[in-house]
């Protein structure tokens, strides 16, 4: 099994590598593709890396991984699934990609905060208009005035 490397990034400049020790690999029975040799081959791919003991983070790393995708986690591990292809060497380097674009994304700094400008002068006429629009339109389904 080898390293897993991160491509750099923003959060990453300079990217990173976790090593092999560190992550642990399951295989299963896969559901996906692959006719009767699904049934014998174990093709489906487990990837998990545990968070916190992970030496090849920084704690800052560490922290924010943590935070961002503590809706993905089970405790502080990470595990990432795939069995899309038929091959069980395919369904590795997937299930090493998929992980290696999330904690990507995860070590990625916040946006910065939208500064909220007045809207545009067009911007108010074509409301104005749309409503205005809008209004005529539902005007026409009203019962008819009888004088």
């Amino acid at each position: 099994m080898n390293d897993l490397t991160i491509a750099p990034g923003p959060g990453i400049p300079g990217g990173a590598v976790i090593t092999a020790a560190e992550l642990t690999e399951r295989f299963a029975k896969s559901s996906g593709p692959g006719g009767q040799g699904v049934n014998t081959t174990d093709s489906k791919v487990q990837l998990s890396l545990d968070i916190a003991a992970c030496a090849s983070l920084t704690d800052a790393q560490r922290h924010r991984i943590l935070r961002n995708l503590e809706h993905r986690l089970d405790g502080t591990v990470l595990t990432v699934s795939a069995s899309t292809q038929r091959s069980q060497i395919r369904n590795r380097s997937e299930a090493r990609r998929r992980l290696a674009a999330l904690l990507r994304e995860a070590l990625a700094p916040p946006p910065p905060p939208r500064r909220t400008t007045k809207p545009t002068r067009g911007s108010v006429r074509r409301h104005r208009e749309a409503k205005m629009r809008r209004s005529e339109l539902k005007s026409t389904r009203r019962r008819p005035q009888i004088p």
